[in-house]
């Protein structure tokens, strides 16, 4: 199990240069810069100029992002380009809103897609229909844009019945009870198509791990169906959709980007897209940074869990 974390740390490495690198060279592809987006486009060439001067901007794009990559192994992320505050502090501010979508969008596909897939997968043995309705369900979860989803659920659970806030987070800090209220819609939009992608990729994964000859076994053997579902086979299944579960998280940063904007909160996604708009490059790569570590994470997570389901995943990588 060690091994097995070690080895991801280590791929992680290379993966936050790469990410991070990539962040700094993208926006020198974008028209205009981070001075005339802070002076504003009526600023003079000199003005302009001189702020490039001020913030470093003129040097080349390595050099700069040598020097932020100091910073922030220091801990500094530096100050935003468009209000001059801490980086830090702003992505500190808005991590718990990004943070509670993506655990609570999480905990929504578990709870639902992995339980509605062992009962797909028992029904399809039986001969039901079961697995035609994941299918369906799972392509027209994936077929609705998280984006229309979050619009028309806002639109029935606030406008109409009056039961939610169609906008906004408050801390749980503050309440929970209002914290509550304030992610369960852009939860269950972000939740509800991973739910579906989990149970087809449950069922699947049930299907091909009850077709084995070592369940026949234990049927001969006479061990009820119960027992061999919950206490053998589902075991043996969840190594696909633990693998899916993490894809799925990756997919979810994208998703939390648009659900943070529909939704009118302030998370990571919207300082990003806000920061991209300004030319605000401190803050941008302080958000890919956050990102990337909210992918180093989940994975490091996902191979813990695949190699305590899996001991042969264990051995394997002792021997590494």
């Amino acid at each position: 199990m060690s091994r097995t974390l070690l080895r991801r740390l280590a791929l992680s490495v290379p993966l936050f240069f790469v990410v991070t690198l990539l962040t700094f060279l993208l926006p020198a592809f974008i028209p205009g810069g981070a001075a005339e987006a802070v002076l504003g486009t009526s600023a003079t060439p000199d003005k302009i100029a001189a702020l490039n001067q001020q913030l470093g901007l003129n040097d080349p794009v390595f050099l700069q992002y040598w020097r932020w990559l100091k910073n922030a192994l220091g801990g500094n992320l530096g100050s935003s380009l468009a209000n001059n505050e801490s980086v830090t502090q702003i992505l500190k501010d808005a991590f718990p809103v990004t943070l509670s979508l993506i655990l609570g969008a999480m905990v929504i596909a578990m709870l639902l897609g992995i339980p509605i897939g062992v009962v797909s997968a028992r029904r399809a043995r039986s001969g039901g229909a079961g697995g035609q309705v994941i299918d369906a369900l799972s392509l027209t979860g994936y077929a609705i844009p998280n984006y229309f989803l979050g619009i028309m659920a806002g639109f029935l659970f606030s406008n109409v019945l009056h039961v939610l806030p169609a906008s906004g987070y408050t801390s749980p800090a503050a309440s929970l009870t209002d914290w509550f209220k304030s992610i369960v819609l852009p939860v269950l939009t972000l939740g509800l198509p991973g739910a579906a992608l989990l149970a087809r990729q449950a069922r699947q994964s049930m299907v091909e791990v009850l077709a084995r000859d070592y369940i026949r076994s234990l049927r001969g053997r006479g061990l009820s169906e119960r027992s061999i579902i919950y206490k053998h086979a589902l075991r043996n299944a969840m190594g696909n959709v633990v693998t899916m579960l993490g894809i799925y998280v990756v997919s979810l940063l994208l998703g939390t980007i648009l659900i943070e904007n529909v939704f009118a909160m302030q998370g990571i996604g919207t300082v990003a897209v806000t920061a991209t708009s300004q030319h605000d490059l401190p803050t941008i790569e302080g958000a890919a940074m956050y990102f990337t570590i909210v992918v180093v994470v989940a994975f490091i997570l996902i191979d813990l869990i695949r190699a305590w389901l899996n001991p042969k995943l264990r051995s394997d990588s002792g021997r590494t």
